[in-house]
């Protein structure tokens, strides 16, 4: 399979997840090119992040906009700080070796999904 190819379907998968959970770049984009693409842990991150804003940022913002599911105060407020805290997230991760970055990035992740399981659990009425 060509480079293309791969970065199209990877594209594609992560825009549908994107779209549906609000996902995209961590939880799918940064894995696939780890592990599909072969990049590092930093530069999956990097790519990751070039890619968000226009497709993602524009494209699915107008759809939930469109249906009365975004708060733009909100979104001012929280782009002007993910700004910053971005660019700090960015400063530190590039000082760490890459092992120590996915390791961290396993922890949040596993986190995450044990948070969201067991919440999810407690609604459906299972704990």
């Amino acid at each position: 399979m060509s480079d293309t190819t791969l970065f199209v379907l990877i594209g594609l998968v992560g825009g549908v997840f994107a779209g549906l959970f609000g996902v995209g770049g961590g939880i799918v984009l940064v894995p696939a090119l780890i592990y599909l693409a072969d990049f590092s842990q930093h530069k999956a991150t990097g790519t990751s992040l070039a890619v968000l804003l226009p497709p993602i940022g524009l494209a699915a913002t107008f759809e939930y906009w469109r249906h009365g599911n975004v708060d733009v105060k909100a979104a001012a407020i929280l782009a002007a700080t993910m700004f910053a805290g971005s660019w700090a997230g960015a400063h530190a991760a590039n000082r760490m070796k890459g092992p120590h970055l996915r390791l961290l990035f396993g922890l949040f992740v596993t986190g995450m999904g044990i948070y969201l399981v067991r919440g999810a659990a407690k609604r459906l009425g299972w704990l």
